[in-house]
Formats: C-alpha cells, structure tokens, sequence
C-alpha cells in the first residue's frame, strides 16, 4: 500500500510542479510521476535532515519541501530529457 500512496503522492505533486514551472514541460506524464516521487523523497530527506519531518497535526514544512523538491526535480529532468530527445521539436 506504501507504494501506492507514493505513486499518487508523486503523481500529484510532479502535476502541481508542472503547473507551477512557466512554460510547456514536454516529458511524458509517466516520467512526471516518477520526477514527482523523486521530488517527494527528496523533500522528506531534506526535512529530516533540518528536523522537521514529524511534528503534531499537518507537516505544512514537510510538504513544502516536498513540492520544492518536486519543482526541482520536474525542471531539471524536462532539461535532460528535451536535451536527450534532440531539443524542442518545431512544428511547421
């Protein structure tokens, strides 16, 4: 089930970080997901390591983190992945 709530979780916050990025990201929403997962665990590593991974009532810390990861981690995987797709296509 931990697996589960992780792909949604990552499919969420890659959308989110999508909508949030200016301009059109041009990976496929699967790889979305996973730049989403990625950004997740990334955050939660981040906020256990400044201490604030568990606390009473919503971890608001934790999930901005979160996102911040997932912001980052959907902007430089479009970069890599525009750059390993040949650039953006032009369309005539």
């Amino acid at each position: 089930m931990g697996w589960l709530w992780a792909i949604i979780v990552g499919f969420v916050l890659g959308l989110i970080a999508r909508a949030i990025l200016p301009g059109k990201q041009h990976q496929p929403l699967w790889l979305t997901t996973i730049f989403g997962i990625v950004g997740a665990v990334l955050g939660n590593a981040v906020a256990t390591w400044i201490g604030v991974n568990e606390t009473r009532g919503i971890d608001w810390i934790r999930h901005l983190l979160q996102l911040a990861g997932a912001v980052v981690v959907v902007g430089l995987g479009d970069l890599i992945y525009s750059s390993l797709r040949g650039g953006k296509k032009q369309m005539t």
